[in-house]
């Protein structure tokens, strides 16, 4: 059985950032029965205004979405616990020191964030270096 981490320099230093195929966009459907009809969301979330979903580039520009702003997915591959405290913040400030902006998904086995496309490859050699990951773990970078 695998640990389950739930300590920040732990979860932070057991990390195995890796960057995932593709580029997505962040979409709002009205919430007129907020279905997602003939799309295929790799994650989704009721908020008031609607309900947000997240596409593959393609998918949405084929559904009339804005497409502008591209992300790249990168995904933590660490084992924490869902009471975790630190790691989403750690990896947020330290992608903010870099002036790389960032979106967070926690789900349930890992965490994910979408980078605009264009910085995917500096955030991820970021996030992978250890002199990186000490600097999270410090809130800086």
């Amino acid at each position: 059985m695998t640990t389950v981490l739930r300590d920040k320099f732990e979860m932070l230093s057991n990390m195995k950032p890796s960057l995932e195929d593709g580029e997505y966009v962040f979409c709002s459907l009205p919430n007129e029965g907020s279905k997602v009809h003939n799309l295929n969301p790799i994650a989704t979330f009721h908020e008031r205004e609607g309900l947000a979903v997240v596409l593959e580039k393609g998918e949405a520009h084929g559904a009339g979405f804005e497409t502008s702003l591209a992300m790249r997915q990168i995904t933590l591959n660490v084992n924490s616990a869902l009471d975790g405290v630190g790691l989403t913040a750690g990896v947020a400030a330290c992608l903010a020191e870099a002036g790389i902006p960032c979106n967070m998904v926690a789900a349930y086995h890992h965490d994910h964030i979408f980078v605009p496309a264009g910085l995917a490859d500096r955030a991820l050699q970021l996030l992978i270096s250890p002199a990186g990951r000490l600097r999270a773990g410090d809130a800086q970078c």
